[in-house]
C-alpha cells in the first residue's frame, strides 16, 4: 500500500496495483501536454541540428505514444559526457601529442612520407582535434572476404604469446562465434590473458550462458551500454560499433566485420558478404590498442593503460602512414566524418565510396555534388539488397540527387555489400567501422584507420573497380523509372533520416 498526499493536503491510501493503473491513466490523458514540454526541451535547451529537431517534432505530433516512448529510447544526448576520460594518462598524451606537433612543424616526416607534405593539413587536423597520432611504418593487409579474414584472426590469436584484446558490435552464436570462442579459451586455459568487450544492443540475443562458458576458461568478459532489464535497453540509440582486435600488441585488426555466419557468407537472405577489413602490423596498433583500453575501462572499471607491457616498442614494419581516428555522441566533434569531409574536399582527380547505408548530412552531401560537377570522378556503391529498409530507401533518395550532379552510383549484386571505404586520388583511404550516414557520424562509438599510402590506396580503388563488375550502374533513366510507391518510400525514409 501506499500514502499519497492530495493537492488538498488530504492523505489517502492506494494500493499499489491502483497507483499503477491511475499513472497510466495520468500519462494518457496528458500525452499532447507531454509531447509539448518534449518539444520545448528539444528546440530551447537541446541544441540539436535542425533536421533532427524536426523530424522529432514530427514524429512528437503525428504519433504521440509512439512518438514519446522512442524519444526515451532513441532521444538522449550523451555530448555532455565524458565517458572514456583517463586522468592518468592526460597529460602523458599531450606531451606525445605536443612532440609530434613540433615535429610535423618542423616537416620532419617528409622524408619518410613522400605524401607527408600534400596531406599535412589533415594529418595535423586529427592530432589537434582527435590526439590521433600519425606513424608511417605500418604494413597492411586488406581482407574482403570474411572466411580469409576469420581464419587470419584465428591463426593470429592461436600463436599468442602475451595477450588478446578483443572488440566486436555483434557477435553471435553461432558456428562462427564457437570456432573462435574454442581458440579464445584454448589461450586463455593456456594462461594467455584474454578480454573480449561486446556492444549491449548489438548482441542482445545473445544468451548470459554462451558469456558464462568464456568466463569460466578464464576470458574476462565485459559489456559495453548494458540494458537495464532484459531484452530493454535505454541507450538502445547509442552503440559501440568498434571491431578491433589486438594480439600481444604487435598486431591490430579493424574494419567492418562482425563476428556471426552471416559474415562468412552462410545465411540465404544476404548470401555472400563483401567487407574490408585491414590487419595492420606497426605503431598505429598502439592506438588501437589504446582506443580498446578506453572502452574496456569504461565498461570493466579495469585501468589497462598505465602498464607498458600494451605497448610493446615495435620494429619498423612498413611504410603505410596510419591515423586512428575515433568518434562517439560523447564527442563534441564528429571526428570521422569531419575526415571524410576533408578528403572530399582535398580530392583532384577521384572520389571512391562503397558503403552500406548513404545518410549524408548536408555538408557531405553539397561537397560531393560539387566534386561531381566539377569534373571529380565521384563514384558511389551501396547494396543491391537492404537489411534496414527504412535507411535503404532513404539511401536511394540521395543517390538521386548525387546522379543529377554527374557522380557515378552503383548497386552491388553479389550478396551483401557492407564495406566501409573512401578513397580519393589514389593517395589516401579511409577503412574502418563508419558508414557514411548520420547515424556514424553522431550516434554510434567508431574507429578508423585513414591511410597515407598510394600502394595501398589504389589496391583498395582496384577493389571497387572489381566490384563495378558484379554491380548495376543507377542511370539518370533508370532512377527516373522509379514506381509511385518507391518514391512515397524514399520521401518518408528521408524525412525520417536524421533519426534512422
Amino acid at each position: 500500500m501506499l500514502k499519497i498526499q492530495r493537492l488538498d493536503g488530504e492523505i489517502i491510501t492506494v494500493g499499489i496495483g491502483e497507483f499503477i493503473v491511475s499513472s497510466y491513466r495520468w500519462i494518457f490523458s496528458n500525452i499532447l501536454l507531454i509531447n509539448i514540454l518534449l518539444a520545448i526541451l528539444i528546440v530551447f535547451f537541446e541544441r540539436r541540428n535542425p533536421t533532427s529537431v524536426w523530424a522529432w517534432i514530427l514524429i512528437l505530433i503525428f504519433f504521440p505514444i509512439g512518438g514519446f516512448i522512442l524519444y526515451l529510447l532513441l532521444g538522449q544526448d550523451l555530448r555532455r559526457k565524458k565517458l572514456f576520460k583517463v586522468k592518468e594518462i592526460e597529460d602523458e598524451v599531450n606531451r606525445v601529442i605536443r612532440r609530434q606537433e613540433e615535429k610535423i612543424y618542423r616537416n620532419e616526416y617528409k622524408a619518410i612520407d613522400p605524401l607527408f607534405q600534400e596531406f599535412r593539413d589533415m594529418i595535423m587536423f586529427n592530432l589537434v582535434s582527435n590526439s590521433s597520432m600519425y606513424t608511417a611504418d605500418n604494413e597492411i593487409e586488406i581482407y574482403n572476404d570474411g572466411i580469409k579474414k576469420f581464419q587470419a584472426l584465428i591463426d593470429a590469436i592461436d600463436n599468442a604469446k602475451s595477450f588478446v584484446h578483443i572488440q566486436y558490435y555483434i557477435f553471435r552464436d553461432d558456428e562462427l562465434s564457437v570456432r573462435l570462442c574454442e581458440t579464445l579459451c584454448k589461450k586463455a586455459r593456456e594462461g594467455i590473458e584474454v578480454r573480449l568487450l561486446y556492444d549491449g544492443m548489438g548482441c542482445i540475443r545473445v544468451k548470459k550462458k554462451f558469456w558464462k562458458h568464456l568466463a569460466k576458461s578464464g576470458v574476462k568478459i565485459a559489456e559495453f551500454f548494458p540494458p537495464f532489464v532484459p531484452l530493454v535497453n535505454l541507450r538502445v540509440n547509442f552503440r559501440n560499433h568498434r571491431k578491433i582486435v589486438i594480439i600481444d600488441g604487435y598486431q591490430g585488426f579493424v574494419g567492418g566485420f562482425n563476428v556471426g555466419k552471416e559474415y562468412i557468407g552462410k545465411v540465404k537472405k544476404f548470401g555472400y558478404w563483401r567487407d574490408t577489413h585491414l590487419k595492420i602490423i606497426g605503431s598505429a596498433v598502439d592506438s588501437l590498442q589504446m582506443r580498446f583500453l578506453l572502452d574496456w575501462n569504461y565498461a570493466s572499471r579495469e585501468n589497462l593503460i598505465r602498464y607498458e607491457k600494451y605497448f610493446p616498442t615495435k620494429v619498423l614494419a612498413g611504410s603505410n602512414g596510419i591515423q586512428i581516428v575515433s568518434s562517439g555522441p560523447d564527442s563534441k566533434r564528429q571526428n570521422v566524418r569531419n575526415n571524410y569531409l576533408k578528403m572530399i574536399m582535398k580530392a583532384k582527380k577521384s572520389i571512391y565510396i562503397q558503403t552500406p547505408y548513404l545518410i549524408p548530412d548536408d555538408a557531405i552531401l553539397e561537397c560531393l555534388k560539387i566534386a561531381a560537377l566539377s569534373g571529380v570522378d565521384v563514384r558511389v556503391m551501396i547494396p543491391d539488397k537492404p537489411d534496414h529498409p527504412f535507411v535503404y530507401w532513404a539511401s536511394i533518395s540521395y543517390i538521386g540527387e548525387l546522379i543529377d550532379a554527374g557522380a557515378k552510383c552503383y548497386k552491388y549484386n553479389n550478396g551483401f555489400l557492407h564495406s566501409k571505404v573512401v578513397t580519393i586520388d589514389g593517395l589516401v583511404s579511409s577503412v574502418g567501422t563508419a558508414n557514411m550516414d548520420i547515424r556514424s557520424f553522431k550516434l554510434n562509438f567508431e574507429v578508423n584507420a585513414f591511410i597515407y599510402n598510394s600502394k595501398t590506396t589504389m589496391e583498395l580503388e582496384k577493389n571497387f573497380m572489381e566490384d563495378v563488375k558484379n554491380s548495376t550502374e543507377i542511370t539518370k533513366y533508370l532512377y527516373m523509372q522509379r514506381s509511385l510507391i518507391i518514391k512515397i518510400k524514399e520521401s518518408i525514409s528521408r524525412l525520417l533520416s536524421p533519426v534512422l
